[in-house]
């Protein structure tokens, strides 16, 4: 008899992922920089913070919906953009497929390897994500073939500061996939049959291409050639932020922010929402776990526009404590990617029912009728826990 597809915890989904994706394509995914400490750092914080739960009181329905930018979610979860999804032949596809039949919205990053039309095709509720990437010129050709796909927000992220190096070994990826290429890395795919007999059932190779930063039907560039200009663009400025949102027209999240003072800065580039993010861990080695920035940034701008939150979420408890702290939504990368590749859609869709019933079991067991009704009172902070990064520093 196999195994049964269906997984209980995203730390399941992981291992299984461990086991049938070749080293490279596993390695990619669990990223991290220098010696990992945030990475870490992400997942450990959420486990330093506890519940206050209630006896009696409970509630027999439980609302666990919310809106993000406008647009209506069943759940307090987003699909994080991640570039080229090489797990699963369908890649971005099956993962917004997934979200749509669970209420949840998918977030398309630029560096895709789907087109943002087919996304936006398999969910309507498509949030485009894009970087500080070649001339204004491209950047808003770029906008309008998502606006025109239906993408129904934009994502911008600009924290990524190129760190390079990791402890462990950084995986060896191909600039393209081709027949040398194959008899280059046959000794990490052939251990891995099942990975291998899926993309030949769907007679596609693992596309390393990014389809979104060429005008559709031109040739799109390779991850690694688009990588390579991204490095050499000259960062953005406040004013730049600026003319990305008046330049989209509508609703805009900036995704990076750590800092109280560039939350506060954010809000005066009129952007509609934040997302407190250290880039999953992948960017600047040793910057604060986001769940422990979180308080301060929503405490000074949560009233003027959404405040988000990702890194590190791998339980409904992550989610219910991230909303406690002032969290609106949270965001999810590499727990849906295991599941893609532990089981497809499906187990993207196991992997965001796994969240479901555990921020259900947090509302019910915290005397709530809705995760909206969450709050600090519903938890055991550690003295000590929180970071304020960015705010002035008392004299004397």
């Amino acid at each position: 008899m196999g195994r049964n597809p269906w997984f209980e915890t995203v730390a399941e989904a992981q291992r299984r992922a461990e086991k049938y994706l070749p080293s490279t394509v596993y390695g990619a995914l669990v990223a991290g920089s220098e010696r990992g400490r945030t990475i870490d750092d992400n997942t450990d914080a959420f486990a330093e913070l506890g519940f206050a739960p209630r006896v009696v009181g409970h509630h027999a329905e439980r609302n666990l919906g919310t809106t993000v930018l406008g647009v209506e979610s069943a759940l307090p979860v987003v699909i994080s953009p991640t570039g080229v999804q090489a797990v699963h032949p369908d890649g971005e596809v099956a993962v917004a497929r997934a979200a749509a039949n669970r209420g949840v919205i998918m977030g398309l990053s630029s560096f895709a390897s789907r087109p943002v039309e087919e996304v936006v095709e398999a969910n309507a509720n498509t949030f485009y994500q894009m970087y500080w990437l070649g001339s204004r010129e491209a950047m808003a050709r770029q906008m309008e073939r998502a606006r025109t796909a239906g993408a129904k927000a934009l994502i911008a992220t600009l924290d990524w500061s190129f760190s390079h190096g990791r402890d462990w070994g950084s995986p060896a990826i191909p600039d393209r996939i081709d027949l040398r290429t194959a008899l280059r890395f046959a000794h990490d795919i052939l251990p891995h049959p099942r990975w291998l007999w899926a993309f030949a059932k769907s007679r596609r190779l693992p596309d390393l291409t990014v389809p979104n930063l060429s005008p559709a039907g031109v040739p799109a560039p390779t991850f690694f050639g688009a990588y390579g200009e991204w490095m050499q663009t000259t960062p953005p400025t406040w004013d730049d932020v600026k003319w990305l949102r008046e330049e989209w027209g509508g609703p805009f999240l900036l995704k990076g922010v750590s800092r109280v003072d560039d939350a506060k800065r954010a809000v005066d580039a009129g952007v509609s929402g934040i997302s407190v993010s250290n880039h999953g861990g992948n960017n600047l080695d040793t910057t604060p776990a986001t769940i422990r920035l979180l308080p301060a940034i929503a405490e000074a701008v949560g009233d003027e526009i959404e405040v988000l939150l990702d890194g590190g979420v791998r339980r409904g408890g992550d989610v219910a404590k991230a909303l406690a702290l002032g969290a609106r939504a949270v965001l999810i990368g590499r727990a849906y990617l295991w599941g893609l590749a532990a089981n497809g859609q499906a187990g993207v869709e196991n992997v965001l029912d796994i969240l479901r019933s555990g921020l259900d079991s947090a509302v019910l067991g915290l005397g709530h009728s809705s995760a909206a009704e969450l709050g600090p009172d519903d938890l055991v902070i550690p003295d000590g826990f929180t970071r304020a990064l960015g705010v002035p520093r008392a004299v004397g």
